[in-house]
């Protein structure tokens, strides 16, 4: 497959199909995107034009499958429809860069994974944070055994004032408010340190205080407003680690609190940033006993990265060589199974516990 450019189709021309198409656009050699779909009418071939790129403009994804050879796509249309344009592509037998939140549902996450199973395609899911080098220190902090076993987390993000707009913010369209803009990244950098063990039990709660509130988001987007821009929850994971989440579009704080990893050798304290953007606020600090004497390590930051560059190189790569995908779907449906169990606790007002059904 090396040998040959990938041909490639952007599902989806929304914002952050940007990102996606710029970095594609980094790769020539190896990538040609060669169609595009989207719902409103001259919005792909306005898209194309801007970017002087040569490529058949759909209004239809399932028509673009049909009549383009794809050999991979990304998925950027809004959440509600992440698990149809993904198991559509699939099963035509095409590769897929599928933006977070992978979905709305478990249930669509089960779906998704299906297709995947039976289409032996590669599925990356677009956690891009996960190639910055703090976050992967985060992880190699954890394997390495200084924190000992891990027994409880909090973690979480937010923003002040930060809630988006557009399709961000109707049920009909997103699905999921904070917990799938946000949320799914925060969950993300703690489970993936702790090898993702699989989820039991959750006691969600979630809001929607200033999203509706005609002072904070005006009239116009206040009638529009129908997902969250708060959730908290409790967590129990397999292995008997608990798990303190919140995460906020707005609220009146700078931040919901920093991230805590606690194990029976040590502690590690991750700075929160004023808006959660996939790395840390500032210099992590190793709480762990030396000689028996209590002592603080500041770790020193890693300098910048381009993630989303190597979130689609990483993918292009794995289908050229074959190999496996960089962000597995197997990790993230846990991720999926927390943020639906989060909004299905908080509308039964209980603890529920978290059930996966076999792939």
């Amino acid at each position: 497959m090396a040998d040959k450019k990938l041909r490639v189709g952007i599902i989806g021309t929304g914002g952050i199909s940007n990102a996606h198409t710029q970095k594609y656009l980094m790769m020539k050699d190896d990538v040609e995107i060669v169609a595009g779909a989207d719902i409103v009418p001259g919005k792909a071939e306005e898209y194309f034009k801007r970017y002087e790129i040569d490529a058949k403009a759909y209004t239809d994804h399932k028509e673009m499958i049909e009549k383009e050879e794809l050999d991979a796509v990304s998925v950027c249309t809004y959440n509600r429809t992440h698990a149809e344009c993904t198991i559509d592509a699939l099963n035509a037998g095409i590769h897929v860069l599928l933006e977070k939140p992978m979905c709305v549902t478990l249930e669509e996450a089960v779906q998704i994974m299906r297709a995947e199973k039976a289409s032996g395609k590669i599925l990356s899911i677009g956690f891009q944070p996960r190639f910055d080098a703090n976050m992967q220190q985060i992880k190699k902090i954890v394997e390495s055994g200084v924190l000992g076993e891990i027994y409880y987390i909090q973690t979480g993000g937010g923003r002040r004032r930060g809630i988006p707009g557009g399709t961000f913010i109707e049920d009909k369209t997103a699905g999921i408010g904070a917990l799938g803009d946000i949320g799914c990244y925060s969950l993300d950098m703690v489970l993936n340190a702790i090898g993702y063990p699989k989820p039991l039990t959750v006691s969600g709660y979630t809001s929607d205080f200033f999203g509706k509130s005609v002072e904070y988001s005006g009239e116009y987007n206040a009638s529009r407003f129908s997902v969250d821009d708060f959730a908290a929850a409790f967590i129990r994971l397999e292995g008997g680690i608990i798990l303190d989440f919140r995460i906020s579009w707005a609220m009146h704080m700078d931040t919901p609190g920093d991230t805590l990893i606690y194990g029976k050798k040590g502690a590690l304290r991750i700075p929160s940033t004023d808006c959660w953007n996939g790395s840390v606020g500032g210099p992590m600090t190793l709480y762990h006993d030396v000689a028996g004497q209590q002592t603080q390590t500041t770790l020193p930051l890693h300098g910048g990265c381009d993630c989303f560059f190597h979130k689609v190189r990483s993918f292009v790569e794995a289908i050229q060589n074959g190999g496996t995908a960089p962000i597995p779907s197997s990790q993230i449906l846990y991720n999926q199974a927390i943020i639906d169990g989060i909004g299905k606790s908080a509308k039964l007002g209980r603890e529920i516990e978290i059930e996966i059904p076999e792939i």
